[in-house]
């Protein structure tokens, strides 16, 4: 494992295969990512982002080579192993949201934190202020299907970063939000990048998003084709 890294991918491939359809959705991807990178993943539609976030997160398995999260190599962790991985260590925000639809947002975003084991109460407070957080503070009893596009990733993200996980995964986290609203979201993001240390990991064609990042990840025909440090914004 490279020293000191969080994320250590090793010539990474994935091909999905439909009949006699092959796609290379990665090819050969190597990525090392350190604790506290704030870096964004950027590239054409197909070009891998997606299911490079899903192999990292332990959603997905690779076609073949490796992946450590903290120096755990995720092909040798059983399935409770890797729910636990995924429950602690790592939040995700997905492109569809993925919320439970019988549950309001603020239980969608307690949720992890129940099955994490902590207090009702506890859990309660931190869901509600994270809401709060992400301007849903008048909303939080409402179920998704009452919530617009934009107010259910608002939850998304809410729900990834309630439990102060080590990395963030996050999928186009501000594809259906106006400006404002987006740009408050990664001012939270960033804050919490830079007083807990957290690492976050975004896909993205958004410029404010790009233009945020300490470090930028291009992507084309699933293989990593320019890693750029950019200079801090703020």
């Amino acid at each position: 494992m490279a020293e000191n890294a969080v994320i250590d991918v090793k010539n990474l491939h994935k091909v999905y295969r439909t009949g006699q359809v092959e796609v290379k959705a990665l090819r050969g991807f190597d990525l090392t990512v350190k604790p506290g990178e704030f870096s964004v993943l950027a590239g054409p539609s197909g070009s891998g982002k997606s299911t490079l976030l899903n192999i990292i997160g332990a959603l997905d398995i690779p076609t073949k080579g490796q992946v450590l999260i903290e120096g755990h190599d995720l092909s040798k962790l059983n399935a409770p192993q890797l729910s636990v991985l995924r429950r602690d260590r790592i939040g995700f925000v997905f492109q569809a949201y993925n919320l439970i639809p019988v549950l309001s947002g603020v239980e969608n975003v307690e949720f992890i934190l129940m099955i994490q084991g902590i207090d009702a109460a506890t859990r309660r407070k931190r869901a509600r202020d994270i809401l709060d957080r992400v301007g849903l503070g008048d909303q939080m009893n409402r179920r998704p299907i009452d919530m617009s596009g934009g107010q259910q990733q608002r939850v998304a993200v809410a729900r990834a970063i309630v439990s102060k996980p080590a990395i963030v995964l996050a999928d186009e986290p501000t594809a259906n939000l106006d400006s404002k609203t987006a740009g408050d979201l990664l001012d939270l993001m960033e804050e919490l990048n830079e007083k807990q240390g957290i690492t976050f990991v975004f896909s993205s064609h958004d410029r404010n998003v790009i233009e945020r990042a300490h470090r930028l990840l291009s992507l084309q025909d699933g293989m990593l084709v320019k890693d750029e440090t950019m200079a801090a914004v703020n």
